[in-house]
């Protein structure tokens, strides 16, 4: 087994000790690609211009450097670094890692978006913020207020922008990137590079790097039988979905891939409350520590490893039947060479991936890489794990009558005959035989979601030619027609709703349907149990920097 740490390491990027000490504690081992190559020409100050796919790392890739060349515990009101995003999920998702990464600085980072009430965001941003994180809606909104000041802006961020720009923002990143110091560092990172993202890059970035990860293609056979399902789970129900899952399988061994040391370590110990024989395996254990976990694994007397991607290479396991991703992982390419330890010698193989709700382009991407299809499933339920232990059960009592060492219970069985029916009898040695074999029930519920709805398909910025007045259905069901009060006269556009509506709420550009723009009002589809969320969002907020009427069409 060869587990060296024989690749880079975040210390030879320069990072400042405090940015060390986080990641060591946060369990991460080694840098990506991506990240590799940003961190130096962020810190450096260069404009960039990064094509990568989501989940390659890219969020460190530009906190860190930011975080880098922050003055630690400063105490400016202004921010002064932007980061832009298209959706208020990511917003969260990017605010948590500059906590993470900057506590020991002192760093304050505020997420700005819709759907959370702008009166905190506006005290926040009134005691002094160092870095924002926003939605391009909320933000301009907050501009237009005099609320978010950027004159002392010297770094912006444009994640996922060519997301943006297919969310309708545009116009509001033109507007919030002309309210910055011309002399600022602009670093852009987008998964596509569409023309007219190029034209924005132009326009905005000065002499930038470019970086591109490419994505290494799958050869053929390199997983060849291995049944690859996806189960769609909250993130807080992980661990409990996780167990239900293992429960349902009953895998003869498994690794559990986890991102960081200290998951591994959680994770580890919650595994093992539910009955499991879970080792842990990282980069933070010693060699001495790693081949008693692998002696344990290959012994039988464990049948769980979980492992970091660093720590398992090399591993071979003969008797592997699953691997799982506990998370999507941080680079397609993982996904490939992780499956690749199952369904060798013309046995058949599982993988198995946890997914968040918000995850489904990143899935999307790995199959394509893998070059197969992932099979999406939701979690079972507590009726199909009391199912699938019945079947177990059956199937151990049916194994015990084709055997031939049942004799000498016989005298109890006619013993009890006596007393009770046959049928009660066999019924009472069933529940024993559950029972004994793990078959108490498991009565938590765990949520059962779906991805978020993504047609593939842009919103139908004229109406598609549906006759006016008759409401489609969107993927999810039908859709509800809303009035907005402002028009062509108010230099309203299909972009400006579509923008205002994803930055206000959960809602994604696919998700709307069609739009028609008349002088004073405008009509817009969107799904029917989104309508009134929408109605509330785009009353509490303002398009183009007017406040609008909002309500459900009566026409």
């Amino acid at each position: 087994m060869n587990t060296d740490q024989d690749g880079p390491t975040f210390a030879e990027l320069g990072l400042r000790p405090e940015l060390l000490q986080a990641l060591t504690t946060l369990g991460y081992e080694e840098p990506t690609p991506i990240q590799l190559e940003a961190i130096p020409l962020v810190i450096e100050g260069r404009d960039l211009l990064g094509q990568a796919a989501t989940g390659t790392g890219k969020t460190a890739a530009f906190s860190l450097p930011v975080l880098q060349k922050l003055e630690a515990h400063r105490s400016g009101r202004s921010p002064v670094a932007l980061v832009l995003v298209p959706t208020r999920e990511l917003a969260v998702q990017v605010s948590e890692a500059f906590h993470r990464y900057g506590k020991d600085l002192g760093s304050r980072v505020l997420p700005v978006y819709g759907g959370a009430p702008i009166v905190r965001q506006l005290r926040s941003l009134q005691a002094g913020v160092d870095v924002v994180v926003a939605t391009p809606g909320r933000a301009l909104d907050l501009l237009n207020r005099g609320s978010l000041r950027l004159d002392e802006i010297t770094t912006v961020i444009l994640d996922e922008a060519d997301e943006m720009l297919d969310m309708g923002f545009a116009e509001d990143l033109e507007a919030i990137l002309d309210e910055t110091p011309e002399q600022r560092q602009t670093v852009l990172f987008s998964a596509t590079m569409p023309r007219r993202l190029d034209a924005l890059a132009r326009r905005h970035l000065r002499d930038p790097a470019r970086i591109t990860i490419a994505k290494e293609q799958a050869q053929a056979g390199e997983a060849p039988r291995v049944r690859q399902t996806a189960y769609v789970v909250p993130r807080a129900a992980k661990p409990a979905a996780l167990g239900r899952i293992l429960d349902i399988e009953a895998p003869t061994a498994a690794i559990v891939f986890c991102r960081t040391r200290e998951e591994v370590d959680t994770l580890t110990e919650t595994l093992n409350g539910r009955g499991y024989r879970a080792e842990p395996l990282h980069g933070g254990m010693s060699q001495e520590q790693r081949d008693k976990v692998m002696g344990r694994l290959r012994g039988g007397t464990a049948d769980l490893l979980v492992a970091t991607d660093v720590a398992a290479r090399g591993l071979d396991i003969e008797q592997l039947t699953h691997v799982v991703n506990y998370d999507v992982p941080s680079a397609p390419e993982s996904y490939v060479h992780r499956i690749g330890r199952v369904g060798r010698a013309g046995r058949e193989g599982v993988a198995i991936t946890l997914a968040e709700p918000r995850e489904h382009r990143m899935l999307k991407t790995i199959e394509k890489v893998a070059g197969a299809t992932i099979s999406v499933q939701t979690v079972p339920t507590v009726a199909d794990l009391r199912a699938r232990r019945l079947d177990l059960t059956r199937a151990a009592l049916r194994e015990s009558l084709l055997g031939d060492e049942l004799d000498r219970f016989r005298v109890v069985v006619e013993t009890l005959a006596d007393e009770f029916d046959l049928m009660e009898v066999a019924l009472a040695a069933v529940k024993l035989a559950h029972e004994a074999g793990g078959g108490a029930d498991d009565d938590e519920e765990i949520p059962q979601v779906t991805f978020r709805p993504d047609s593939g398909k842009r919103p139908d910025a004229r109406g598609g030619g549906r006759e006016p007045g008759r409401p489609r259905k969107g993927p999810g069901g039908p859709a509800a027609r809303l009035f907005v009060g402002l028009g062509r006269e108010a230099g309203i556009r299909p972009g400006d709703l579509v923008g205002a509506i994803t930055g206000e709420t959960e809602l994604r550009g696919k998700d709307i349907g069609s739009i028609e723009i008349h002088q004073r009002f405008a009509l817009v589809e969107v799904p029917e149990p989104a309508a009134d969320e929408v109605v509330r969002a785009l009353k509490a907020t303002m398009i183009k920097g007017r406040k609008a009427t909002v309500r459900r069409d009566r026409g």
